[in-house]
């Protein structure tokens, strides 16, 4: 059911201040949105978005679109704790132009919603930059992408069944569908990241996409789809799929999303592939049976069609989890945990630890 829609609500301005920040004299506005009482939809939401005053525009700014999953924070105090974590080492490394702005997009449900406005409202208090939030209902969102995704859900969800709330799981799957036109990129990331760099670095990514690239994800660094392609490699003795780097195709890995939401509007190829048919041909013919939603898609897309990615250095999502170096992979693990390069971003997935500073 879709989320009961109300008016669009003011909640604070923040601008950095003159003092700390010369070079940002100029900007007169620095806004922050809470838009849906009960979730307005996006249409409505992009309206006020071009309503909100700005400075004009100066060479080489942009609006920077991060998007974050903040749902079921009342169960316990880690996903905040993970959140504030993130958000703190974030904003400690940001430094945006005069002209940009950091739009950031919660996805959240009712119960999470004041949590996660409380939190950011504290964190972004300080903020040295320009920056404004959009709150997304999950449900409204799960409204949307269930028609697109159900059909996927039976492959790369856990159990059998397709079930309406996993389509959220999906949602960097078919964003370019959801999200209103004049937005045309944006970064989806987890929660469990320690930023160790400038967010608006990993954004000058997007300049990198070679001709026909429509995501920009990092590779998988356990040997995870080496086990969950057992039967084709099997098959395939000389296979790459599931295979180390640097000349393996170990898979991705969903923690840091480049999302080109233009180039996947219009392109044919990656629209094609979320036709049923095509995820039932592919699913058979990988013999692919996954539970990481998303992550699992990707993966499965980018071993048939690996032009569609930009592969990201793994110093931008340096994942930490070691599992399956103890679920009897050790003697190739390190062949796929191994990253050279100063760390722009940890993950801490499978509730790792992230080394202090």
């Amino acid at each position: 059911m879709a989320a009961q829609r109300g008016p669009a609500r003011r909640g604070w301005a923040r601008c950095p201040q003159p003092a700390a920040l010369a070079a940002a004299a100029a900007v007169a506005v620095c806004a922050f949105y809470y838009l849906g009482g009960g979730g307005e939809t996006f249409s409505s939401a992009t309206r006020r978005l071009r309503a909100t005053p700005s400075a004009p525009a100066r060479a080489g700014a942009r609006g920077l679109h991060l998007l974050l999953m903040f749902t079921k924070a009342e169960r316990g105090p880690a996903l905040r704790d993970k959140a504030q974590a993130a958000l703190r080492s974030l904003l400690r490394h940001g430094r945006l132009g005069p002209a940009d702005t950091l739009h950031l997009h919660l996805v959240t449900d009712g119960a999470s919603r004041d949590i996660g406005l409380g939190l950011l409202r504290d964190l972004l208090r300080g903020a040295a930059f320009r920056h404004q939030v959009i709150v997304h209902d999950v449900n409204e969102l799960t409204e949307k992408l269930f028609p697109i995704v159900e059909a996927m859900q039976k492959h790369f969800s856990a159990g059998s069944g397709t079930y309406y709330s996993d389509s959220i799981f999906f949602l960097s799957v078919a964003m370019h569908r959801i999200m209103p036109k004049e937005i045309t990129q944006i970064i989806q990331v987890d929660l469990d990241l320690k930023y160790k760099t400038n967010i608006r670095d990993l954004f000058d990514e997007f300049d990198n996409f070679p001709e026909g690239a429509v995501i920009g994800i990092a590779r998988e660094m356990q040997p995870v789809y080496r086990h969950t392609f057992w039967q084709y490699r099997r098959e395939n003795p000389q296979t790459k799929v599931g295979e180390p780097p640097p000349d393996g195709l170990p898979g991705f890995n969903s923690g840091v999303l480049l999302l080109n939401l233009e180039a996947m509007r219009q392109s044919k190829l990656y629209n094609q592939l979320l036709e049923p048919t095509m995820v039932q041909k592919l699913t058979e013919k990988y013999h692919f049976k996954g539970h990481l939603g998303d992550q699992d898609f990707f993966t499965m897309v980018g071993m048939e069609h690996p032009e569609l990615f930009h592969v990201l250095d793994c110093t931008w999502n340096r994942q930490l989890c070691t599992w399956w170096r103890d679920h009897g992979y050790s003697d190739v693990f390190d062949q796929y945990f191994q990253c050279e390069g100063e760390v722009k971003i940890y993950h801490g997935n499978c509730n790792t630890p992230i080394p202090e500073d």
